[in-house]
């Protein structure tokens, strides 16, 4: 009953819907729990900038509906409510991801048994973790429990300037001791290359990915290449989608 995995682990389990009520043009307030405190004052600029570059956090907030493919596993995400649907091989998940309630489908029956249901769901909600921060982590650069820490001037792997921000994490996700370098270009404003470390303390990441083909979603932009892994089948509405979290 195991849904097909390749996960990398991601600190942070995402804000569903902002706390602070409507944001004016070029605003972009931290979601409750980001530590400004101990957050560089540059790093932070830096987030903001990114996040103007992509279409804004209004837009940002206005994002209702997002799907996307990605390792294999096609999501459906209201970004409102919380529901969430996952198709990996032969398993259907419709759950959602703030009461991790749900059902799910193994080739097109569905599991009536309440443990193995439940391990299922356990899953679906890593899996969305996990496949959300690769698709939309520059959006969550101020969310609660992020520190974020101005490394300087970078050249990335395609030999382009960049600042780099370093993400630390505290108290939130699966594994908060997650340490990532993203660079935004200074050009663009938009992230460029990303470096995870499983460990705060690692020297070296595990990986150094580009964030490439960026290109415009229902109002905001969205990156569809990671080296050899390309995000496919990017959709963003702002109306809801009932219909993709029925039963099938």
């Amino acid at each position: 009953m195991k849904l097909s995995r390749l996960l990398m682990s991601v600190a942070v389990v995402m804000t569903l819907v902002a706390a602070h009520g409507p944001v004016r043009a070029g605003e972009n307030p931290p979601m409750p729990g980001f530590d400004a405190a101990g957050s560089d004052a540059h790093a932070v600029q830096l987030a903001d900038r990114t996040m103007v570059a992509m279409g804004g956090r209004a837009a940002w907030d206005a994002a209702h509906i997002i799907g996307w493919t990605i390792f294999k596993r096609t999501h459906v995400w209201d970004k409102w409510t919380g529901d969430y649907r996952l198709e990996a091989d032969s398993t259907l998940v419709i759950m959602n991801i703030n009461t991790t309630k749900g059902r799910v489908w193994e080739k097109g029956v569905e599991v009536t048994d309440a443990a193995k249901r439940d391990e299922v769901l356990h899953e679906g909600l890593s899996i969305w973790i996990n496949d959300a921060y690769w698709l939309v982590m520059p959006y969550k650069l101020k969310d609660s429990g992020v520190t974020l820490h101005d490394r300087g001037e970078i050249t990335t792997e395609d030999g382009r300037k960049a600042d780099a921000v370093e993400l630390t994490f505290h108290g939130v996700g699966d594994t908060p001791d997650n340490k990532y370098v993203v660079c935004i270009d200074r050009e663009t404003g938009l992230v460029s290359q990303w470096s995870y470390f499983p460990k705060a303390t690692d020297a070296e990441p595990r990986f150094t990915l580009p964030w490439n083909g960026w290109t415009a979603f229902g109002g905001i932009k969205l990156a569809t290449g990671r080296g050899k892994t390309e995000v496919t089948g990017i959709r963003v509405s702002t109306t809801a989608d009932p219909a993709a979290f029925t039963a099938p």
